[in-house]
């Protein structure tokens, strides 16, 4: 496997005294290159395996978290940091800014100097500004491009999803329409067969009245029939009590 693809970074960076320089990096796994320009002078800075390993032993870092770090705040300009880029003497520069580590303030800075082809590395600055410019104008576009397309789509979503609502709105009344014609038809039935029962049993109810007030009457009438024939047997059939003499005239004995 060959060694990852480098990182690029292109900073406009607003020093303490209002000076204002582009500064481009080029991030490699245990190296990295600066190059700076300020529209008319320009510097390079080109960091050697080396000196990383011993910047980064000096903070008991190792060397890729020393890389990202460079990377992060040449990157974005970090708020809280001081930058500087203070001459150095014989006409290079000192490249710095600040960081906290461990509640310990700490400055990070390198050498620069003088590029050999100034226009060159201010052009090549340039170069890459356009073209990250041009990356991300097309990128602008088309991810407007798909926002559009999305929005059409969820505005045809949004129609559809009204339309299938309305449906189904219209579907459940039709069905509880239905439904409750049903139910009433049901119900109409059961109320008609609760009267035919209620009919049926007063009809056979009534039948058993009259016949128990008839036994009743039988049974009273009964009793006073066998009523009477006691007193008749009493009178008639009784062989113990000698028959009474009626009241009428005897004829007279001579």
């Amino acid at each position: 496997m060959g060694s990852p693809s480098p990182k690029h970074t292109c900073l406009k960076l607003v020093i303490s005294n209002k000076e204002q320089i582009f500064v481009k990096g080029t991030w490699f796994s245990s190296y990295f290159d600066l190059f700076i320009t300020d529209g008319l002078h320009s510097w390079t800075c080109h960091a050697s395996e080396e000196e990383v390993e011993e910047r980064a032993s000096q903070w008991d870092q190792p060397v890729s978290e020393y890389i990202d770090l460079g990377e992060k705040y040449l990157g974005f300009q970090q708020p809280g940091s001081v930058y500087g880029f203070d001459d150095a003497g014989t006409g290079h520069k000192r490249l710095s800014w600040t960081f906290e580590k461990e509640g310990t303030k700490l400055e990070w800075r390198w050498k620069c100097q003088s590029s050999s082809n100034s226009k060159k590395t201010t052009a090549d600055i340039l170069d890459f500004l356009m073209d990250a410019n041009i990356r991300l104008s097309d990128e602008v576009v088309s991810k407007t491009e798909s926002f559009e397309r999305m929005k059409v789509e969820a505005e045809k979503c949004l129609t559809q999803s009204e339309k299938l609502s309305k449906e189904k709105e219209e579907f459940e009344s039709a069905i509880y329409a239905k439904f409750l014609g049903v139910l009433n038809a049901k119900k109409k039935k059961l109320r008609e067969l609760r009267d035919k029962l209620s009919k049926q049993a007063t009809s056979v109810e009534e039948p058993v009245e009259e016949d128990a007030q008839s036994t009743d009457r039988t049974e009273t009438f009964d009793e006073e029939i066998s009523g009477e024939e006691v007193e008749k047997d009493d009178v008639g059939t009784s062989k113990d009590v000698p028959a009474r003499r009626g009241r009428g005239r005897g004829r007279k004995r001579k």
